[in-house]
Parts: structure tokens; sequence; C-alpha cells
């Protein structure tokens, strides 16, 4: 799919040449693959060698500036600023992904650069009222957009392929909840909590298949509405409690099982110890939990902890990441073992691309909605984006199954 735009292009800054300089200073250090650069001037240029190749085209100067101060974040403004293009935003991403080590500051920014950003994400912390606001902004953008792209089971988290790139993305997505229930030992009568509902995909078929009773909790008002009136079209109501409501207030323990899908990475840092905590009191003793989670590379975890990135500006304002080692530390530090990992970060990959594919193609019935071109920029960026640091590991997925200690 080409995904080039053509802008109007913005009159030379002087100023902004010299910094410019320093860009392609850190471009001749790629060391895997090809990138082809129009500079806007019209002069052109390539950096390092062999495959994969991208190429982009920069109509205003000020990219790098704004790319030398703020790093990813500032790549991406300028993406939905519309001040450069390219035939394959994947490709480029993925390249830069590649060659982390090598571009430096032209990926995290400089120190000065990023204060403003580590300053506007601590104030997006998640205690209730901050939850409830970053929840909001990004669940309640209607229920309408995310049927436009996503498929009908209606999950907003990796599926899981099996090695079978051609499997139908329902089939995995269900593939990944079923995965989940198992391995949480969900057994017929079994009272089973979920932080985090979303849409109700696992809350339907904990009830309809597996023959459980359900809580559910989530703090999305759109998320709730659809997944009520989904778990009541299936004839399943009256085995499905769900509520607007925060995990940090449920108190009706104890829960044969818990799961929780892609929620941990909303929590904040701050919160992990009570989030973990939460598990821990809810669940009944020698109880199973299975938490999927999106977990930072050990060894990029320090680095990614003293910033922030365009995903906590942009997109999950007060999330982070965890990485393995913090993540299974929390969890011990609650009386929680974990007795089972399963990595499959290469199946959110695909599931990202075909999302990315799926949204692209509806471009025009999102503009509908009445969104404009910046946003579509911005989503087409994000699950890029992502896309990227899944093929190459940056960030991986996790279904950990925890059991608490009797």
């Amino acid at each position: 799919m080409n995904t080039t735009t053509t802008f109007q292009r913005p009159a030379v800054a002087a100023p902004t040449r010299g910094v410019a300089r320093l860009i392609t200073n850190h471009l001749e250090r790629l060391r895997h693959g090809t990138l082809s650069v129009e500079f806007p001037n019209g002069a052109r240029r390539r950096f390092g060698q062999g495959e994969p190749h991208a190429a982009i085209s920069v109509h205003n100067w000020g990219v790098f500036a704004g790319v030398m101060a703020r790093g990813d974040i500032g790549l991406a403004e300028s993406w939905m600023a519309g001040d450069w293009s390219t035939p394959n935003l994947p490709d480029v991403l993925m390249l830069l992904v590649r060659n982390r080590a090598e571009l430096g500051d032209a990926v995290h920014g400089s120190w000065l650069g990023q204060l403003a950003a580590r300053v506007r994400h601590a104030l997006h912390r998640n205690n209730r009222a901050g939850s409830r606001r970053n929840i909001h902004a990004h669940y309640d953008l209607g229920n309408a957009f995310y049927r436009l792209w996503l498929d009908e089971t209606m999950n907003y988290s990796s599926a899981c392929f099996d090695g079978d790139p051609d499997r139908p993305l329902a089939a995995a997505q269900d593939a990944k909840t079923r995965r989940v229930l198992a391995m949480a030992g969900v057994k017929p009568g079994d009272r089973v909590l979920e932080i985090g509902c979303g849409w109700g995909a696992l809350a339907e078929m904990a009830a309809c298949e597996f023959g459980a009773n359900v809580t559910g909790v989530t703090l999305s008002t759109e998320q709730l509405e659809f997944a009520r009136q989904r778990l009541a079209a299936a004839g399943a109501g009256s085995r499905a409690d769900l509520r607007l409501q925060d995990y940090r207030d449920v108190s009706d323990a104890p829960f044969d099982a818990i799961c929780s899908i892609e929620m941990v990475e909303a929590v904040g840092r701050d919160y992990w110890p009570t989030y973990f905590g939460q598990v821990s009191a809810l669940l009944k003793p020698g109880g199973r939990a299975c938490i999927q989670s999106i977990v930072m590379d050990d060894a990029l975890w320090p680095r990614y902890i003293r910033g922030t990135d365009f995903i906590q500006q942009y997109i999950f304002p007060g999330g982070c990441l965890p990485c393995p080692r913090e993540f299974e530390r929390e969890a011990n530090a609650a009386g929680l073992e974990v007795v089972d990992r399963f990595a499959f970060g290469g199946d959110y990959a695909l599931t990202l691309r075909l999302w990315r594919e799926r949204f692209m193609q509806r471009r025009t019935d999102v503009l509908a909605l009445g969104f404009d071109e910046r946003f579509i920029r911005l989503w087409e960026f994000y699950l890029a984006y992502c896309e990227a640091a899944f093929a190459h590991r940056n960030t991986d997925v996790v279904q950990y199954t925890l059991q608490k200690r009797s």
C-alpha cells in the first residue's frame, strides 16, 4: 500500500541545516539496511547498504531539529504534520528500530528536548481520577471507530496464530482468549474476575464456552455498554457482572481465577505493587491468574524508564511497559509464583500489520466519523511503530500464568 502524501513544501529555514548535518552524521552509521533520503532542497542521499531498503522525502528542514530534540516523539509529530512522507512507513520504522544502537540520540532525543515530555507524562499518573481520564482518552473514541478495523471478536490485543500466518484473525483471537482461560484453570461454575474486560470477548467465552460466572471491570463507558449488550445477546447476561469500576475497588473475593489481557501496561509503574497485590488478595489460595502483558526487552529497560516515548505521549498516557524481570519481581513480591510463560511477539507484529491494513482501507469511513487527516496519520504511525517494535523483539507479548501461594 502506498501511503505517500504530497505536501506544500515550506521555505528552507537556514539555521536548521546544521541540525540536518547532525542527523546525517547519525545516518552514516547505519549498519543494517539502506535508507534513501530526499531533502527539502531536492538533494538525495543514500545511507547504509543492503536490505532492507526504505525511502523518505523530507519536506521541511524542521524535521531534523524535532528529531534531535525529541527523538521518536519528534519523528511522529513531524509525520503527523505532513513534514515527511514515504512509500512504505513500516519499512522506514523497521529500519530505524533495527539500527537503534547506531542512531543513538536520534532515537531518544536530547535531555533538554525530552524534559517537557517527561513532565507531561508525569502529570498523567494513574491514580483513580487519572486512570479514568487516561482510559477515556483512548478507549472512548467510540465503538463505531474500533468496529471499522478490529475483527468481529472485538479483541484489541495480540492474536495467537499458532504458527499459521494464514489463520483468520478472528480465529487467532479466539485461540488467544481460550488459552488465557485454560491456563487460568477456569472450570464450569468458577468465579472468574477479568481486570480490564474490554468489549467482552473473554467474558463471553468464559460464560458460554467454559461455563463460568464472570465479573469484569473496566473504566471505559463505551466498552462497558458494548460488552453488556454482547453478553445479553449471547444469552449469558445472568452469568456476567460487568462493571464500571476501578480494579482497586473490587472487594468481593475470593475468585477461583483471574484474567487480565494487556491491561497491566496501563497501570503505571508506581501502581504495579497495588495491581499485583490486588490480584493476590482477590485470588483464592492456590488459584491461578493468567495475565497477558506487553513487555520491554530487559536490556532496553533502563533507558526506557528514564525517559518517555511516542506511545506514552500520544496513545496511552500514564502507561508504562514492564520488562520481564520487573514483571516477575512484582508478581513474586505479591505472593504469586510464575508457573508458565508463553511469549508470542511475532504474532503481535502480524496482528498489528493486519489492523493497520484494515484501518487504512477504512480511512474514508474514519473521516466520516469526524476524525481528521492528522488523526489518520497518528494512528497509521502508531500501528506501524508497534509493528516494527514487535518484529524486531524490542518488545514482546507474554502470557504469564501466576499461582497464588497457599
